[in-house]
């Protein structure tokens, strides 16, 4: 599968062996890490510090051990042999988030080196690619005012069956992406503040794949030993509301508190730790979070963890 296929690809769930494909010389890339966005970083930006991170034990001078990150469910909207690349953005708009993660091994505290990490989400209207035509997204008319809440109605998109997967019925692929850990277990990301969608807080997914194979293709094998979703704290989430395209969005927002799949433990939950000018969220996001795991296991996120609605 490259880029330039004009017809619809075959997407076949293979949970043994795993292929990342290479959409063309461009995909790979690297991103710039930083850039403009760091260069806010005065007295009038905002942070949000997750002050129950919980660390178990200091490694070193500069590093923690962390507890378990929490598994979640895959959910619905999941596409195996996706891009390979860090900017994730494509020709989607919305306010420009840089996404620094580290991945480390829970007991030892080493840095989990050559893994693949992979990231997806919604766009800034609670559009996913690849289902266009079933996501709860929607934009136009009065934009949201206030503290967005309510209780969902009807069955949360990411229901279902263990898992809820569902087929891709359309070829687009934006705001996805899958990238390797350096040596240090960081890896980084280019994309956009996510938007949200009926039933669900704003959030991105997942998955850490180790003991695999890079090869000219992309990654082979090894076993998924992470599969969570990472959280944004309702300040920077009411502030992108003000911002376009995402003002313009009328669907009914979920708080993170309402949330539930986030289990409200903080980083441990994957709730990100955001940077961003103050008044001016619009400039750019820069969000980070250590994931801590335990590369022999296996966490698929179709039977084994914790259901919308549960």
């Amino acid at each position: 599968m490259t880029g330039t296929e004009t017809q619809q690809p075959k997407h076949k769930r293979n949970m043994t062996r795993r292929k990342v494909v290479v959409a063309g010389g461009a995909a790979v890339a690297a991103v710039g890490v930083g850039g403009g966005i760091a260069a806010t970083a005065n007295a009038g930006q905002t942070t949000s510090a997750n002050t129950d991170a919980s660390p178990l034990a200091a490694g070193s001078a500069a590093e923690e051990c962390y507890k378990l990150t929490s598994e979640t469910t895959e959910g619905p909207y999941y596409i195996d042999a996706d891009k390979l690349r860090q900017d994730i953005t494509e020709d989607k708009e919305g306010i420009p988030l840089t996404l620094r993660l580290k991945v480390i091994d829970n007991e030892t505290c080493k840095p989990v080196k050559n893994a693949a990490v992979d990231i997806w989400h919604c766009d800034a209207l609670g559009i996913y690619s690849g289902y266009e035509d079933v996501s709860t997204g929607g934009g136009g008319g009065t934009p949201p005012s206030g503290t967005p809440s309510g209780t969902p109605t009807g069955s949360p998109p990411e229901g279902g069956s263990p898992g809820g997967h569902q087929e891709p019925t359309d070829d687009e692929r934006y705001l996805r992406g899958t990238w390797r850990t350096d040596r240090n277990g960081f890896v980084t990301f280019k994309t956009i503040f996510p938007g949200w969608y009926r039933g669900r807080c704003v959030h991105i997914h997942t998955k850490v794949h180790v003991n695999g194979e890079w090869t000219d293709a992309g990654y082979e094998g090894g076993n998924t030993c992470h599969t969570g979703q990472f959280f944004f704290d309702e300040e920077s989430v009411l502030a992108s509301a003000e911002v376009e395209p995402y003002s313009t969005s009328t669907t009914e927002r979920t708080t993170l508190t309402e949330d539930t799949i986030y289990d409200q433990s903080g980083t441990t939950g994957g709730l990100l730790k955001l940077k961003y000018q103050k008044n001016n969220i619009a400039k750019g996001v820069v969000g980070s979070i250590t994931m801590g795991v335990d590369p022999e296991a296996t966490h698929e996120g179709t039977d084994d963890a914790v259901q919308p609605g549960a």
